[in-house]
C-alpha cells in the first residue's frame, strides 16, 4: 500500500456529552440572561500529516484522558464562576475557544497540524475553534 498524497490530512474525532450552566451578560436576551442548564456535545478534532508506527494520529486512550480532564472543569458548574470566563459573556463561540485553548496549553502530542473544538448547546446551535498546532 504507497503512503497517502501530501496534501492528505488524517483527521480523528472525539464526542463527549456533558452538562453545564452559564447566563449570559451584557445585552438583553431575556431567558439567557438567567443562570440555566445546557446538554452540550463537545467535538475534538484533529488534523494530521503523520501516523505513528502503529497507524494512530494519536494514542485514543490518551486523547480521552485529556477531554475528560478538561470536561471535569465545566461539567454541571455554572461557567460565569469560572476565571477564565471573567469578564467574557460564556457564549458558545467563547468556550469552544477557551477549550481549545486549554486542551491545547495541556496537552501536546506530536505531528498535529491543528485541533478543532466544536460546541453544541442543542441540537441546531454550535460554534467552533480551530487551533493551529503546535500551539503557542
Amino acid at each position: 500500500m504507497s503512503a497517502p498524497p501530501e496534501s492528505a490530512v488524517y483527521q480523528l474525532c472525539l464526542q463527549r456529552q456533558f452538562v453545564a450552566r452559564h447566563f449570559l451578560i451584557g445585552g438583553d436576551w431575556g431567558a439567557e440572561n438567567e443562570p440555566h442548564a445546557h446538554a452540550y456535545r463537545l467535538e475534538v478534532l484533529l488534523d494530521g500529516d503523520q501516523l505513528d508506527s502503529h497507524g494512530f494520529l494519536v494514542d485514543l486512550v490518551e486523547m480521552e484522558s485529556q477531554v475528560e480532564r478538561m470536561l471535569q472543569r465545566v461539567r454541571g458548574v455554572l461557567l460565569n464562576d469560572l476565571p477564565e470566563f471573567a469578564g467574557l459573556n460564556p457564549s458558545l463561540e467563547h468556550f469552544a475557544r477557551l477549550f481549545a485553548s486549554d486542551l491545547c496549553r495541556e496537552w501536546r502530542p506530536a505531528g498535529l497540524r491543528a485541533l478543532t473544538v466544536r460546541l453544541w448547546e442543542n441540537d441546531e446551535a454550535w460554534a467552533s475553534f480551530r487551533q493551529g498546532m503546535p500551539c503557542v
